[in-house]
């Protein structure tokens, strides 16, 4: 008798899945007649974005928890440290750098290539 339970389960996740399956088809066909020129494009567009990385062209440079002189410093930083740009507020680069902290700020006066 548990078995029956069980069974009908298993039958249930095979329909189920089933209709799954008819909806990624259809899902795959939708995308097969668009054009194929956007298609095209886009994986081009993703080859084009590249990380960007500042250098630090100083020694004993400040890197702070926030965009300003009024956040902490969290340690720092000497000539030739690379950070993985991440966004900018103003005069100050909001980054993650090589081997060590992340989502730090340093001013670009500080910074090379930014």
């Amino acid at each position: 008798m548990r078995f029956t339970g069980v069974k009908k389960a298993l039958a249930g996740f095979a329909v189920a899945a089933a209709t799954l399956g008819a909806v990624a088809a259809t899902t795959g066909s939708a995308q097969a007649s668009a054009p194929t020129a956007e298609r095209a494009s886009a994986p081009a567009a993703v080859q084009q974005v590249q990380a960007h990385v500042c250098t630090v062209n100083d020694n004993g440079v400040n890197f702070r928890g926030g965009p300003g002189p009024e956040y902490p410093v969290l340690g720092k930083v000497d000539r030739g440290q690379n950070m993985d740009l991440i966004g900018t507020q103003g005069n100050w680069v909001h980054g993650n750098l090589w081997g060590g902290h992340t989502g730090v700020w340093i001013h670009t006066a500080y910074l090379d290539n930014c």
